[in-house]
């Protein structure tokens, strides 16, 4: 090695020690005559003292370092004179007097900083990611994705299951998501698809007698990005077999307790709290609730039945809800921020928001008079409302009801405050829907994937044609109001998965072939199976505090899916398309 010893272990136990330290140039001091140099590497920080009476040439080179340069310092470590030691840093009691300065390489003026804290725009930032990595927080992230997936294959070897890669270059299926394509140079006109998860595999691995599979694989989907999305993102994926439901809960459960103590330091209790989808919507108005506030929507569609209010009337004669939530201390706020509140649920797809002042007499709203008395009072009962409180409405189809106040549920806890940052709330949320309607394209859906199996008492509904009655085996880990983790029992018989391709409106021609490779396996001996993939972008960033998954990946895409370092996406040559057989043509 080039170093005795890294930059963030010398101690009052190391005084008098011949040390060799290799890092970054990070500060330089000139106080008279003696120069003080920081140097950092990932470990920390080692103070640097060049004295012109130990050594002339030596203080003369360290005249000429600059921020960023790398290199190899040696020297003697000795104690701080009294009243300059830093107790923030571990080596804050010791600095090393130099005997000799080698510049590994040197180093242009970088664009930011290498501090803890910076303030740069982010596209500077991942320009630059190199040197955003260098900096400590970053390492730390670095280290501590990399203790959680070296926690998972240790306690998943333990359990008994075996890593196995799935391949890369696949076949295009739907999976809910665009696919990113691949031109193929051998199979002219033919196109693999990046995976978007190993699902066709996993299930694959399980009729094939594993029993027990993952891997932490990275996946793709060509899907509009925010701050929690990436087209490229790292997932742990589980397979088992000849299981039910509580097994793959239990072993997920205990798996996360310890990698949330071995990340924290803190137990979480499992096993964890269990939702119904339908109770989760009611009271949260999200299939990923955050529960570390008490504020809950309540249906108050039975109530507002007994009213005159003619856009409730309709909404309720077309099967609609209307959802309620008591804000507390939001009587005093002003119109403006009331339409703004209403335009915010409008981005939600609620058409109208509606308030009720809560006040010692009871409720004023311009909208009172087409209420009975005993209604108001209901509406105060059921909400749990309190003098100076506001009581918002909205009214429209259930999914957007809920939705739009599960939004402004969060909203208001974020806004006051009401949110326990230092609370982490593991909880499941069970009994999905199997199918949901598209509106758009007129059709059913996979509310998952078509894979998921149904529960077997509602074989009936399905039979029935009663589709929206039909819930599913699948099963969401919920972190803090997001979503972690999502799996389900698989369908294992053919004929219950052609049955479903049915529902979905694909042909017997269709679904052999975009699945016939797996309807082909189903021939033979399937076994009951079933399976959960994890976000690990996203926990990892749950764990760190951050608001973006870039924050904790090395090399991320921009919003657009651009990448700054690289410039990917970039145009390719027209000898590398005539190999492949293309022709790029003008966007309409």
């Amino acid at each position: 090695m080039l170093r005795t010893h890294n930059c963030g272990e010398l101690t009052a136990d190391d005084i008098s020690k011949q040390v060799i330290l290799c890092g970054w140039v990070s500060a330089r001091r000139d106080h008279g005559e003696i120069i003080f140099l920081d140097i950092r590497d990932k470990h920390g920080i080692t103070q640097i003292v060049c004295d012109p009476e130990r050594n002339r040439e030596i203080h003369s080179q360290a005249h000429e370092l600059r921020s960023e340069f790398c290199v190899r310092i040696s020297g003697t470590v000795s104690r701080r004179p009294e009243g300059t030691v830093n107790p923030k840093i571990v080596t804050g009691e010791v600095e090393i007097e130099v005997d000799g300065i080698e510049v590994l390489s040197e180093s242009e003026t970088p664009p930011f900083e290498i501090k803890d804290r910076i303030s740069v725009n982010e596209e500077t930032r991942l320009k630059y990611r190199y040197l955003d990595l260098r900096r400590s927080p970053m390492q730390k992230k670095l280290e501590m994705k990399s203790r959680i997936y070296r926690y998972i294959s240790d306690f998943l070897d333990r359990e008994g299951f075996v890593n196995i890669e799935t391949p890369m270059l696949t076949k295009s299926t739907p999976e809910g998501a665009r696919d990113y394509l691949v031109p193929s140079r051998v199979q002219r006109g033919g196109f693999y698809a990046l995976p978007q998860s190993p699902q066709i595999f996993k299930q694959l691995l399980m009729v094939a007698g594993v029993e027990k599979y993952f891997q932490i694989v990275r996946c793709f989907r060509d899907e509009d990005l925010r701050a929690d999305r990436q087209p490229e993102f790292t997932q742990l994926d589980m397979e088992m077999s000849f299981v039910e439901q509580d097994d793959i809960l239990d072993v997920c459960e205990r798996l996360f307790a310890g990698v949330f103590a071995e990340v924290t330091g803190k137990q979480v209790k499992a096993p964890f709290p269990r939702y119904g989808y339908e109770e989760v919507m009611d009271k949260y108005g999200s299939d990923k609730p955050d529960t570390r506030f008490d504020l809950f929507l309540s249906d108050v569609s039975d109530i507002a039945a007994d009213s005159d209010f003619k856009v409730f009337k309709s909404v309720l004669d077309s099967g609609g809800k209307i959802m309620a939530l008591a804000a507390p201390g939001y009587a005093s706020i002003s119109r403006k921020e009331i339409d703004d509140l209403t335009a915010f649920a409008g981005e939600y797809g609620a058409k109208g928001l509606a308030f009720f002042k809560v006040e010692e007499g009871g409720l004023v709203s311009p909208i009172t008079k087409f209420f009975p008395e005993g209604t108001l009072e209901k509406f105060v009962l059921e909400t749990g409302a309190s003098p100076g409180d506001m009581i918002f409405m909205v009214a429209d189809e259930s999914t957007v009801a809920r939705e739009a106040m599960g939004a402004l549920r969060l909203k208001i806890g974020r806004d006051k405050d009401m949110i326990d940052k230092d609370r982490f709330d593991f909880l499941w949320v069970v009994d999905f829907p199997l199918f949901r309607f598209n509106r758009e394209e007129g059709k059913w859906v996979s509310e998952h994937h078509p894979f998921t199996n149904f529960r077997k008492e509602d074989l009936e509904k399905l039979e029935n044609g009663e589709l929206d009655r039909v819930r599913s085996t699948s099963y969401d880990l919920v972190l803090n109001g997001s979503e972690i983790g999502s799996g389900s029992i698989r369908i294992h018989r053919k004929d219950m998965q052609q049955k479903i391709f049915d529902v979905l409106g694909l042909s017997r021609e269709e679904s052999e072939k975009k699945f016939g490779f797996l309807l082909e396996a189903f021939k033979y001996g399937p076994p009951p199976h079933g399976g959960v993939a994890f976000g690990m972008d996203r926990i990892v960033t749950l764990f760190t505090g951050d608001s973006s998954i870039r924050e904790v990946i090395p090399f991320p895409k921009t919003q657009k899916g651009v990448c700054p370092l690289t410039e990917a996406p970039s145009e390719v040559s027209d000898v590398q398309l005539r190999e492949l057989g293309l022709r790029l043509r003008k966007a309409d």
